[in-house]
């Protein structure tokens, strides 16, 4: 069942149109017009609708802005419509509004049911909504690597689900393998360097610095270098507060508190104010009296020791050496510490290589025998898929007026001369991220014709027509309910084109199918026809999108048969490929 149906664009300023509605069928639309008239701004409209580059060179000129809308009528459980919800855009009457504003200047706006949202939303949704099958497709389809790629999509899970272990290990192999290297090629470096941090670890081994030791060094190294001065100092200042033994008329701090305090202990009592004074002096006179003691044990205990001295600054020169080496700035002592704490996690690492090296070399040869077995699967997985993909497009060219070409694939692994490869059928060969084949799709046109590259082994109306057959297998594989063809018929005419317009028409029946062709055989058996049309009115020039129907279709398709519109006998071709057209429908 269809989840989603495109069912109109709007486009304005954007190339050659002006303003136009784009009203799409849900079956088959066919868009058609003369070379020039815009039909390619359908193709780009919808580009910019699933998040393609914005190119400031697609704003009409004199115009500040190109915008594209879109209307896609879609079911609440469709996937796209879920990933919009997640986004906060909310459906319209069953209907998902997309616009994309382009700016004359490049910015760039998306808007998803009426949230503004990232431009890469529009490449998320993309992937649910619509698969542009284009000449840009078909070229790429022609080199091996996008070959390979199609071919995996087509397979599914059969590739997709070994494809992502074999994806994992392989990324895992890179890893140790780039570790692996890196030890290895940088062992001489590496050895080195650990020399270098366990010279370094010795040396402040040997000096077994302390926290905080070089600022209790300088604090000593202070006060032995003004030992006397600081002896003086103390005896001073106890002689003055505790007097002097040898000066016994001399007056001292704590004989005059004394004095103080007597005095007004006789008369405390009479006012507790004197009281609390009296009380106050006699603390203070304790006080006089424990900073006295303190003093003078403070000058007996100061030795002033040269010989302690020159120890302390000989050991404050070797911790300042170390700073310099292994500290910083300002970091002290500290910062060598550090160092050597980081410096010893490191040696163990660099100690450690050998061991690793040997850890290492054995999980990239269990990773690679792993990955010898996935690719195998990978290889079988493929072959079985190529099988079904080659028979699909045979079957699909027979119906395109190919009947006698046969599609082949030919899977192949390249051999390593390194021996470093993987084994695949018992030889060693080359290996990537997606595996060890190389895959190559191959035609023989007619029986007895050897099978080449589709490159080489088609002319240019045979490549356009395997190359659709090869998209119609993709559309039936692919879960996207719409499908854009843009052009992919050129190169094909007469019975050709006719086939090619019945089996799109065929394809109709399951998807929603628009192709800008400039084939009639082709957009006869579309279920609606668009015309591109440029008008001049000698100013402005505009494009306008009409559906045509009736004579005006008649009309149209005369036009791209023979060029003009009112040869009766385009006309009566014409009449004929759309009753040929209904009759087959």
């Amino acid at each position: 069942m269809v989840f989603c149906v495109l069912e109109e664009m709007r486009i304005r300023s954007l190339g050659v149109i002006d303003d136009a509605v784009v009203e799409l069928s849900p079956g088959f639309t066919a868009v058609t017009g003369e070379t020039g008239a815009g039909k390619t701004m359908v193709v780009t409209s919808l580009g910019l609708l699933l998040g393609g580059r914005a190119d400031p060179a697609l704003v009409r000129m004199g115009s500040k802005a190109a915008v594209v809308e879109g209307r896609i009528v879609m079911r609440p459980d469709a996937p796209a419509a879920l990933r919009a919800e997640e986004a906060g855009a909310e459906l319209d009457d069953g209907a998902l509004l997309i616009s994309r504003t382009v700016s004359a200047e490049g910015r760039s706006r998306a808007h998803v049911g009426g949230r503004s949202v990232p431009v890469g939303l529009l490449g998320e949704l993309a992937d649910d909504l619509v698969a542009v099958h284009g000449q840009t497709d078909q070229q790429g389809l022609l080199r091996p690597a996008r070959q390979r790629q199609a071919l995996d999509r087509y397979a599914g899970d059969a590739v997709a689900v070994p494809l992502e272990k074999y994806g994992a290990a392989y990324r895992r192999l890179r890893t140790v393998s780039a570790e692996l290297d890196e030890i290895t090629t940088r062992a001489r470096e590496r050895a080195q360097e650990a020399d270098l941090l366990r010279f370094g670890l010795d040396e402040i081994a040997a000096v077994e610095p302390r926290a905080g030791e070089d600022a209790e060094l300088a604090a000593e190294a202070e006060r032995l270098g003004h030992a006397e001065s600081l002896a003086g100092a103390a005896q001073l200042a106890h002689a003055a507060l505790a007097g002097d033994p040898e000066d016994p008329e001399g007056v001292d701090a704590t004989t005059l508190v004394a004095g103080a305090h007597r005095a007004l202990e006789s008369v405390r009592s009479h006012d507790v104010a004197l009281g609390a004074l009296a009380e106050r002096i006699g603390e203070l006179g304790i006080l006089l009296a424990d900073v006295a003691g303190e003093l003078a044990g403070y000058a007996d205990d100061l030795d002033a020791d040269p010989l302690r001295l020159a120890a302390v600054e000989e050991r404050r020169a070797a911790l300042t050496q170390l700073t310099r080496k292994y500290g910083t700035a300002d970091g002290g002592l500290d910062a060598v510490l550090q160092w050597a704490q980081t410096g010893a996690a490191r040696l163990l690492e660099l100690d450690g290589d050998d061991e690793r090296i040997g850890e290492l070399t054995a999980e990239r040869d269990a990773l690679r025998a792993e990955l010898s077995g996935m690719a195998q699967a990978l290889t079988d997985a493929r072959t079985e898929a190529a099988a079904r993909f080659a028979s699909a497009v045979t079957a699909e060219l027979a119906s395109l007026a190919m009947p006698h070409a046969r599609v082949s694939i030919d899977i192949r692994q390249a051999e390593d001369p390194s021996g470093e490869g993987v084994e695949v059928g018992g030889r060693a060969v080359a290996y990537g991220p997606t595996g060890a084949d190389e895959v190559e799709l191959l035609l023989a046109p007619h029986p007895g014709a050897q099978p080449r590259p589709i490159a080489k082994g088609a002319s240019g109306g045979e490549l356009s027509r395997v190359m659709l057959a090869v998209e119609v297998v993709f559309a039936g594989s692919d879960p996207v309910p719409t499908y854009l063809f843009d052009e992919v018929d050129a190169g094909v005419g007469g019975k050709a084109a006719v086939e090619v317009g019945r089996r799109l028409a065929k394809l109709a029946r399951s998807a929603q199918v628009v192709v800008v062709t400039h084939l009639p055989q082709v957009a006869a058996f579309a279920d609606r026809q668009l015309l591109v049309e440029k008008t001049n009115d000698g100013s402005v020039t505009r494009s306008g999108v009409t559906v045509l129907e009736g004579e005006d279709r008649i009309r149209e398709l005369s036009r791209m048969l023979a060029g003009q519109e009112d040869s009766e006998t385009a006309r009566a071709h014409a009449e004929e490929l759309l009753a040929a057209a209904r009759a087959d429908g």
